[in-house]
């Protein structure tokens, strides 16, 4: 049993509780969420479904320490962003909620780590230093307990050595890799490893030309004689992720949920199958904020799962921008 109540919730009914909970809490403790509520005239009190709970935008981020009042944090993440824009930086207090979310998340999607061989290939992330990303990594390749599970750097060569090395043992593998060293890699040395995960996350980070999600995932199939593409859906700003076991499709765990919001109004929402903004509800974000409006454009099904298309610039929405500079 967790000490974490977001990870013991067992229904829609527990989910809509806990939500407004952490909402009420937030919107009196974190600085930042309680002006934006001002500023917009929403009153918490009125709030009575989780739906209505409104999203800060992502901005903040970058320009305000979104965290409880009177907490410290134990370790601060920054994005690895490609541009010469500020980061946008998470002051997270309690590192072990991080650490029972994207464990428990994995495995809901994958099984027990121990089983698998996990090798990443994230020189961008790593170059880096304050990663969520490598701290998610570094913890399931050390509960992996495979030899041959590793940073690679921009190793190539060792690499490719070790995916053979496994596949000729019929090892579960995941090769977790951003998506310009998963194609270096893939045009480098390219194999046939039916049973391996591909999983892709973080884009070209300005190292090669942007390609459309259709086209990257036929170039890696090719390239490592995979039938789908895996990808992981995280950000900074989070404590949980959603993974996509092909297609491009989406799922998040039971704490976390995603709604589509129209690009020019960020207090409206679309139906499913209609495109607009992401917007975010992460209840193991419990000591920063749970609800965040990111600039990620993507599309909703019917079952909850989701698509991500592209991303938009907040500044050019209108409305999005609210308070960016308060």
């Amino acid at each position: 049993m967790s000490v974490y109540p977001c990870f013991s919730m067992t229904d829609e009914a527990s989910f809509q509780e806990l939500a407004l909970q952490v909402f009420r809490e937030q919107s009196q403790h974190v600085q930042v969420y309680r002006e934006y509520l001002d500023a917009i005239k929403v009153n918490p009190l009125t709030v009575s479904r989780w739906e209505d709970i409104p999203y800060l935008p992502i901005d903040f981020f970058r320009t305000r320490e979104v965290i409880k009042d009177g907490l410290n944090a134990q370790v601060i993440f920054q994005s690895s962003g490609s541009t010469s824009a500020q980061s946008s930086t998470h002051f997270v207090a309690d590192t072990q909620i991080y650490v029972e979310s994207f464990k428990r998340g994995f495995e809901m999607r994958y099984g027990n780590i121990a089983e698998y061989a996990l090798l990443a290939l994230l020189p961008s992330y790593l170059q880096k230093g304050d990663s969520s990303l490598v701290y998610m990594t570094d913890h399931l390749i050390k509960a992996s307990k495979n030899s041959f599970s590793g940073f690679y750097l921009d190793d190539y060569i060792s690499l490719s050595k070790a995916l053979n090395t496994l596949k000729d043992h019929r090892h579960k593998t995941i090769l977790l890799g951003v998506s310009y060293a998963l194609l270096d890699l893939a045009e480098q040395f390219p194999m046939q490893f039916p049973e391996l995960i591909i999983m892709e996350t973080g884009g070209m980070k300005g190292r090669r030309k942007e390609l459309v999600k259709e086209e990257l995932h036929a170039i890696l199939k090719t390239g490592f004689g995979v039938d789908h593409i895996h990808s992981e859906y995280g950000m900074t700003e989070l404590l949980s992720q959603a993974y996509s076991s092909g297609e491009g499709i989406y799922h998040c765990p039971p704490w976390m949920k995603v709604r589509i919001r129209e690009m020019n109004d960020p207090f409206h929402f679309v139906d499913p199958g209609k495109t607009g903004g992401v917007c975010i509800t992460d209840l193991a974000n419990t000591n920063s904020c749970a609800f965040i409006a990111s600039q990620d454009l993507g599309r909703l099904n019917s079952n909850e799962s989701f698509e991500i298309l592209g991303r938009f610039d907040a500044s050019e929405a209108r409305g999005c921008n609210l308070l960016v500079d308060f």
